[in-house]
């Protein structure tokens, strides 16, 4: 590829940058928009930072080795020179003096459409709807601890199907066909209203376009909970509201909440989604090897579903450029259990999060889960996530309770079966931040929603900045981070479900099961349960039960109540179904009167702490145990301290 001369588009723009690289496949990446963040106030040491806004071309040859794991790039329409095109929205923030870049880039995969590390790690309030998409003023940019040290903090958008609304980052991917022919096939597409679905929506989406409208050709089915059999919905009950989307009749009947509505049609125009995954490498491949403004370090990040699609990005042989080179040397996996994403296929739907309810017959989890290598007992398969060819970089994967109630994290260190401990690769540390669940960060809504149990309040992000600043250690000074800290077979502190010995607590019981990881079927139709060779297991508890394995940070390590990973629907006709990703929180009784008259097996606070000061001396201790580990920063280890010191425990 001939290098791509650019010049300056007006006042207002600003040269892009140069991809020099001849194996490079962004032939163009286009910075349109530069302009100062925060008014251009200092954000620390680095200084003032800038927003940098453009579009990424790019270019993939479906011939090259790199590229043959892409799902349908054969049948993407090609351009002159027989490659397939793509573009992608680029967002960077950055030192605006370059002389205070510190030659690193944190790359934040973004979670569909949205930008997370900024909430997620930097405590950054959501002001507006959009706001954290597009951060702008002093207050978007939260805490700050991303900036003090002159990071470039880039996205790029993956996915072909992600929404440009509130900003969204998104891809233009080409819709494969079959020598030009459009390409049709069987799609289903599930709603649960309330959950997944806000209820405003005046029907349920379709991913893809209906190739046709007449019914017969569709199914509708509603169910109230997971294991009930299907209910056909009559065709004079549901009628297309134009080629995507599905609504009920009469007119204006709403779908009911929490129930789940399956929806099978014949689909057209699959986009070849898993170009997402060369799209991530390549513009982050371009941007560190930009001539201008070259990094020595990539750090990435995925949280959630964003986690998920790293692992499936390092399965795939990813992390390796076109021309050989490591593209990421460090990547931060935070809450995507044992699970990928269900994007490189025709027609796939890389939206989905499978749970115990909510799109429970869609693929995420398959072999391998982790990555140390492993026998599949289904298949007799050897393999790891890895590649083991110099191109992984150093890993952190990081877990709540959540995880391993629902996304099967166990798999990432044990085998497949759940029967032993799997030594992990030199190269890689896994977490539990025990105590908390699958999505919590400080701006977001507390209470019940729609669980049975108050949701968990513990939010993990003052250890997820630790672990950050562990893994630049480890990167940039080939500093050993923390060990790992998870629960083990071996430990006695991994086990089944069914096995969990929680004490009783008033308003919770435990549940019978964890969700279950699988065998990988057709998504296309909903079958019946099949038996799982797959053992995924979960954390034992205390007397109070709270986890005993993992990452303790001060709110478990001195507890005032019990914190989950797993909570209920409050819905009767749902009972016993996981509440999504949530967890619950029950506060300990005050004292041992109140107690005993709730029938409270828990120590209360009074018997726990005695008083305030005995509390905050507590809260010092485990503080003091977690800088000490590297599992907490100093700053943030003043601001438990002192929210301690305001904490009404016995007042």
């Amino acid at each position: 590829m001939s290098n791509h001369r650019r010049a300056l588009l007006g006042a207002a723009t600003i040269l892009s940058l140069a991809v020099g690289r001849a194996e490079a496949r962004i032939v163009d990446l286009r910075l349109d928009r530069v302009e100062p963040l925060a008014d251009g106030a200092s954000l620390g040491p680095a200084g003032a930072y800038e927003r940098a806004i453009g579009i990424a071309h790019g270019e993939l040859d479906p011939a090259a080795p790199a590229n043959r794991g892409i799902a349908g790039l054969d049948r993407a329409p090609r351009n002159t020179r027989g490659l397939v095109e793509y573009q992608v929205d680029v967002f960077l923030l950055r030192p605006a003096d370059p002389a205070k870049r510190n030659g690193k880039i944190f790359y934040d995969i973004v979670n569909r459409n949205l930008k997370l590390a900024l909430p997620w790690l930097n405590d950054a309030p959501e002001t507006t709807p959009a706001s954290n998409n597009d951060p702008k003023t002093g207050a978007d940019v939260g805490t700050g601890f991303l900036f003090r040290d002159g990071w470039t903090i880039a996205w790029s958008g993956w996915d072909g199907t992600a929404s440009p609304n509130l900003n969204g980052m998104t891809a233009a991917l080409p819709v494969a066909t079959i020598d030009g022919t459009r390409i049709v096939g069987r799609s289903r597409e599930e709603f649960v209203f309330g959950t997944r679905l806000p209820p405003s929506l005046p029907g349920g989406p379709l991913t893809y376009e209906a190739a046709t409208m007449e019914q017969g050709m569709a199914r509708l089915t509603v169910r109230r909970r997971q294991a009930e059999p299907e209910t056909l919905i009559p065709s004079e009950r549901w009628a297309y509201a134009g080629p995507r989307m599905v609504k009920l009749l009469p007119e204006a009947t709403a779908f009911e909440p929490g129930a789940i509505y399956e929806f099978s049609y014949p689909a057209q125009g699959p986009k070849v989604l898993g170009i997402g995954f060369a799209a991530v490498r390549d513009v982050v491949s371009a941007l560190r090897h930009d001539r201008s403004d070259p990094a020595r370090t990539v750090i990435g990040l995925g949280i959630s579903q964003s986690a998920r699609f790293a692992r499936q990005f390092l399965e795939m042989g990813m992390n390796r450029d076109e021309s050989g080179a490591r593209v990421f040397d460090g990547l931060m996996m935070h809450i995507g259990g044992a699970g990928k994403v269900f994007v490189n296929e025709a027609f796939a739907q890389p939206g989905r999060t499978r749970t115990q309810h909510e799109d429970h017959d869609y693929p995420e989890a398959w072999f391998p889960f982790s990555t140390a290598a492993a026998t599949d007992p289904l298949s007799g398969q050897r393999a790891s996530v890895l590649q083991g060819d110099g191109s992984d970089p150093l890993i952190f994967e990081v877990n709540t309770s959540s995880e391993y109630w629902q996304k099967g994290a166990s798999l990432v260190h044990t085998d497949p079966a759940g029967r032993r401990d799997l030594p992990l690769p030199p190269n890689v540390r896994a977490y539990l931040i025990a105590g908390t669940q699958h999505a919590h960060v400080a701006s977001l809504v507390k209470g019940q929603g729609l669980c049975a149990a108050e949701r968990n309040p513990h939010i993990p992000s003052a250890g997820l900045r630790a672990l950050v600043a562990a893994l630049d250690a480890w990167v940039s000074e080939g500093r050993s981070p923390p060990p790992s800290r998870i629960p083990t077979l071996r430990q006695g502190t991994l086990v089944d479900a069914a096995d969990l010995r929680f004490p009783a607590v008033p308003g919770l019981r435990s549940p019978a099961r964890a969700n279950e990881v699988p065998v990988p079927d057709d998504w296309r139709v909903v079958a019946a349960p099949r038996s799982t060779p797959y053992g995924a297991k979960v954390g034992t508890v205390d007397a109070d039960g709270n986890e005993v394995a993992g990452i303790h940070l001060p709110d478990l390590a001195v507890p005032l109540g019990t914190h989950t990973g797993w909570n209920f629907y409050r819905d009767k006709a749902m009972a016993g179904e996981f509440c999504d990703r949530d967890g619950a929180f029950v506060p300990f009784a005050r004292t041992r009167a109140e107690r005993l008259a709730a029938g409270d097996s828990r120590p209360s606070l009074e018997e726990r702490y005695g008083s305030r000061a005995a509390y905050v001396a507590a809260v010092e201790r485990a503080v003091d145990r977690l800088v000490r580990d590297r599992l907490l920063l100093p700053e943030d280890a003043a601001g438990y301290v002192e929210r301690a010191a305001k904490t009404r425990v016995l007042d």
